[in-house]
């Protein structure tokens, strides 16, 4: 094992330890982790005054340096004791060589050709499902699954950004850091008489193996800057190992708290008189939809009219095409009991990358907005990547659409991306819109000059479009990623919108009645088009 000591100038720290180093208050805010991918994780701790306060299993570079991530020693700075220790590690390594501080937030960035322009990204380290969103006073808050510390999964905290138009946002830093329960699995946010109260899952190892997972709470005066861990945590917990991704919301129907909460393959209702004490009341799931994987990321609100309810059910796997994606149930709820009015399966989004959607609390005008995180987890830690990993979707807007009697979610982009177009243009970009007016057979070709192309087909018809991204550009990094996607259209499509931003491209019938997304990796972007049967615009991105 090798420890390293980091120690504060003149405040020499007595320790049994193979290795030191000394650096003065003076240099720095971030101590900055050199980390490589490919290297096994070793450990890192963080020790103030004797008293362990942070410990994650960390990538620390071995043989060469592939990015820096940051440890921010501000909140520790006035502590005389403070050590960093890194275990697990052989003594040779690079990264006790390369270690690095100072104050500036975008030390060693890397300019990456396929981090996208205008989608919601982590500046640094590795994002999943989107978590805890809720709009307040002007603002859009989105919070997200997040290793700080590395672009492979691992060490869930919450990240935080937020945005005044839904389209441009900012880096809040960590919501939610691991403690003695656990790491920070998904969640929800609500208001609740003008704060905030984050509902998730933390979920820590057995000495058994396996781990258990526990539902706690927090709240913060700050819309959502900073939290206070309710000290009554957990307030629910269950002997089932897959017990996560709580979704609260106020049913003003029972004048009470609804939750709906994942269990393997079902999804419990609960409700509450104030977020704490929970009373279980139904259960959903049993032969109705897709049980290929676990069911996650719950969400369930009314939506339309006439009035219908939304169940939402995120698998993994079982999704059309393989992997992960969003299934979602349309029916009636009561405060206890949900009851769904149809036996088929259906999916929010027809593409290969569309998964935990979850929506906003308390949007404005009454709106149902959602954002999904954009990856699949059949190959989430192997896209071609580097620094950070993952986007979300451009945020949709749902609502609802009949067809044969029965009643469906629609899904259009929101009005917020209609702000992003700017100049027309005659030749695709690696960040654009595209609208096309599509006939009875519709094909639509993207491509580039290395001979690397997707393909669009409209087949009025069969009433089904498809995408082919077999040869899209790099393809190699999993055997999981070329296929062709294909969607219902559930009538006659007229125009299909098509946003592109470097790495993905997500296509929506205008009028909400097919969603797909698809990530792609071409080695230089696609700049050109050919359509046949139909009409193209191509509208400029404005950042």
């Amino acid at each position: 094992m090798m420890m390293l000591t980091v120690v504060w100038a003149q405040e020499v720290i007595t320790q049994a330890c193979e290795q030191s180093i000394v650096i003065p208050r003076s240099q720095g805010r971030y101590l900055w982790l050199p980390i490589q991918e490919s290297a096994p994780e070793g450990k890192v701790q963080l020790i103030v005054g004797g008293m362990l306060q942070m410990e994650q299993n960390i990538r620390m570079a071995r043989e060469k340096t592939d990015y820096y991530v940051a440890l921010d020693l501000q909140p520790y700075q006035g502590n005389k004791a403070l050590r960093v220790c890194v275990q697990n590690v052989p003594a040779g390594s690079v990264c006790f060589k390369n270690l690095k501080q100072n104050d500036n937030v975008d030390f060693a960035l890397i300019e990456e050709k396929y981090r996208p322009l205008y989608h919601h990204t982590p500046k640094r380290g590795w994002m999943n499902d989107p978590n805890g969103m809720f709009y307040k006073d002007g603002v859009w808050h989105l919070f997200y699954q997040y290793n700080p510390y590395g672009s492979m999964w691992g060490n869930m905290h919450w990240g935080h950004s937020s945005s005044a138009d839904l389209v441009h946002w900012k880096d809040e830093g960590v919501a939610l850091a691991p403690d003695a329960w656990g790491t920070m699995f998904s969640g929800s946010c609500v208001t609740d008489n003008g704060n905030i109260v984050a509902m998730y899952t933390t979920s820590r190892p057995t000495p058994f193996g396996g781990d258990v997972q526990a539902q706690c709470i927090a709240f913060s005066k700050d819309n959502g800057k900073t939290f206070t861990k309710y000290e009554g945590n957990p307030v629910l917990t269950a002997e089932e190992k897959d017990f996560r991704d709580p979704r609260p919301f106020w049913n003003e129907d029972i004048k009470a708290w609804n939750l709906i909460l994942a269990v393997g393959q079902e999804m419990r209702i609960y409700s509450s008189p104030d977020l704490k004490k929970w009373k279980y009341e139904s259960s959903f799931g049993k032969e109705y939809g897709c049980h290929g994987g676990v069911w996650e990321c719950p969400d369930l609100f009314p939506i339309g009219q006439p009035k219908k309810w939304v169940l939402i059910c995120n698998i993994n796997p079982g999704g059309p095409f393989g992997g992960s994606a969003t299934q979602y149930f349309v029916g009636q709820f009561d405060g206890h009991k949900f009851t769904c009015e149809h036996q088929d399966t259906r999916w929010m989004d027809y593409g290969k990358d569309h998964y935990a959607t979850v929506s906003f609390c308390n949007a404005p005008d009454n709106r149902r907005t959602v954002m999904a995180w954009m990856s699949n987890w059949q190959y989430a830690n192997q896209v071609p990547t580097m620094q950070f990993r993952s986007a979300n979707s451009v945020p949709r807007d749902l609502g609802m659409f009949e067809y044969k009697g029965e009643y469906y979610v629609s899904v259009v982009p929101s009005k917020e991306m209609l702000s992003l177009r700017g100049n027309k243009a005659k030749q695709p970009t690696e960040a654009c819109e595209i609208v096309v007016d599509v006939k009875k057979l519709t094909e639509i070709v993207l491509s580039n000059a290395k001979g690397e192309q997707v393909i669009m087909r409209y087949d009025a018809a069969r009433q089904t479009f498809s995408m082919d991204r077999t040869k899209s550009g790099d393809v190699s990094f999993s055997a999981d990623f070329p296929c062709v996607t294909e969607a219902p259209t559930y009538g006659t499509v007229k125009q299909v919108r098509i946003f592109i931003d470097r790495c993905s491209i997500e296509v929506f019938d205008a009028e909400g009645k097919m969603a797909m997304t698809n990530l792609v990796f071409p080695t230089e972007p696609y700049n050109n088009i050919k359509v046949k049967d139909g009409k193209v615009t191509i509208y400029e991105i404005k950042n």
